[in-house]
């Protein structure tokens, strides 16, 4: 059930937990979004809660220990950088050694959220060390920190100064509806838009990429790109919707990231708090962009590589790392001013090449990787197609779903809704988009999130 689309989530422990939440004092909020969050997570994986008590535990152990350090005798003045040390390898070691085991074939599952809630406890530890977070939290804040449920699964990635735990939660019922704001229009994006488009993918494996018109490859290209992006973007919306209903700010994790001018752009506009983690934890410690040329491009390589490994276990996504920063790399050295002054170039170069890069990310199996570009770029094979109107076929059923992804993509569309969010109209609009969001979860009860497999 550890799924935002169930219908046991969405009738059965969110009310429960929101009437909970809200009828409780202040003081004991925290408790019963731990409480909650714990048993969110149980209900999906009930062994692997286990893990993350533990991680969360010995990150809030050793992260105090850091802490009295820093204030004891200079002869304790180097256990901080010890303690750093120790508790990174010891989440590191967590996380990659699931993912060897799934990359070597092993019958493992990856523990839900595993991705997500390490690196929240690397950015906690971090800031321990470098002063950030000054003193060592109470422990209550710092578990809930680490597994409050609307993030434990895939994210954002909240730094841990971002939540305010420390503060006394007085929620109202207006923190409720706004939250709502962000959790409705999440949901649809996920069921009515991201879920939709995936069948026409889907069908595309299905039936075989060497049987596909050029047409319907790029069709098929752009079709994965919306299905990515409305997934993880409902999903995003759907935890920061949750997250301000329980009295938090709204964490912003895509920022229209299709209207970009750049490969540079578009990433700081995707996925926002993993691109924030990557540059405040290893592209900025190693020099950043205020370095030599030679160090720059070693340092976005390293960033890249690890961000292709960070996404998965297959070949499939270090190329596509290794390719985003190769693009990123070049802007930086040759063109990127170029895109800047010339954004309709720019969008269009960014339009072109992030769907190319999606097939890259999604195809795992190299030879039909290599047939789906062949079938994009067909004058690099003579492979025949028996059915050259295939895409005609497919636009009579997907034209109305692609029309309202294109529009979504477009930041004034947005910015209608912010303007009149608080209009009646729109609030009527919410509850029938929620309902009819419902029927269709109601048909595809079991369909997870993308980004809970990394």
């Amino acid at each position: 059930m550890a799924s935002f689309t169930s219908l046991g989530f969405l009738f059965r422990f969110l009310p429960i937990f929101l009437i909970v939440y809200y009828f409780v004092p202040s003081k004991f909020k925290n408790l019963v979004a731990l409480l909650g969050s714990l048993v969110f997570y149980s209900l999906g994986e009930p062994i692997f809660v286990f893990l993350l008590i533990f991680l969360s535990l010995v990150n809030f152990f050793i992260a105090n220990a850091s802490c009295r350090a820093k204030k004891s005798t200079s002869k304790k003045k180097n256990r901080p950088k010890i303690y750093l040390i120790l508790v990174i390898l010891l989440d590191l070691i967590s996380l990659v050694t699931f993912k060897v085991l799934i990359a070597a074939g092993f019958n493992v599952l990856l523990p839900l959220g595993l991705s997500f809630y390490t690196f929240k406890m690397l950015s906690y530890q971090i800031d321990v060390y470098r002063g950030t977070i000054k003193e060592g939290p109470p422990i209550l804040e710092v578990i809930t920190y680490f597994c409050i449920f609307p993030q434990v699964a895939e994210g954002p990635i909240m730094r841990f100064r971002e939540g305010d735990f420390f503060d006394e939660k007085k929620i109202t019922l207006l923190n409720i509806e706004n939250g709502l704001r962000y959790f409705i229009p999440g949901l649809a994006m996920k069921v009515l838009l991201a879920d939709r488009i995936g069948i026409l993918w889907n069908d595309l494996g299905m039936y075989g990429y060497e049987s596909i018109s050029t047409p319907l490859a790029w069709l098929g290209a752009f079709a994965y790109s919306f299905e990515l992006y409305f997934d993880f973007w409902g999903y995003s919306l759907m935890a920061s919707g949750l997250m301000v209903a329980m009295g938090y700010e709204f964490i912003e994790n895509f920022n229209h990231p299709y209207a970009s001018n750049s490969i540079s752009e578009f990433y700081r506009r995707w996925h926002i708090t993993l691109g924030s983690f990557f540059r405040d934890y290893v592209y900025f410690p190693l020099g950043g962009s205020r370095t030599s040329k030679p160090k720059m491009v070693l340092n976005l390589s390293l960033v890249w590589i690890l961000t292709g490994i960070w996404h998965g276990n297959s070949l499939n996504f270090i190329l596509w790392g290794v390719i985003l920063g190769l693009f990123i790399i070049l802007e930086k050295l040759f063109y990127g001013e170029f895109l800047k002054k010339n954004r309709i170039i720019g969008n269009i170069y960014v339009l072109i090449l992030i769907p190319l890069s999606w097939v890259v990310f999604a195809i795992s199996d190299f030879p039909k990787m290599g047939t789906y570009f062949s079938r994009l770029f067909p004058f690099f094979t003579t492979a025949q197609v028996v059915d050259q109107g295939d895409i005609f076929t497919y636009l009579g059923d997907y034209w109305y779903l692609i029309i309202a992804a294109v529009l979504l993509c477009i930041p004034k569309i947005t910015d209608l809704f912010r303007k009149y969010k608080d209009t009646v109209a729109v609030k009527i609009l919410l509850v029938l988009l929620f309902w009819y969001s419902v029927y269709f979860c109601t048909i595809s009860e079991g369909n997870p999130f993308m980004y809970l497999n990394f």
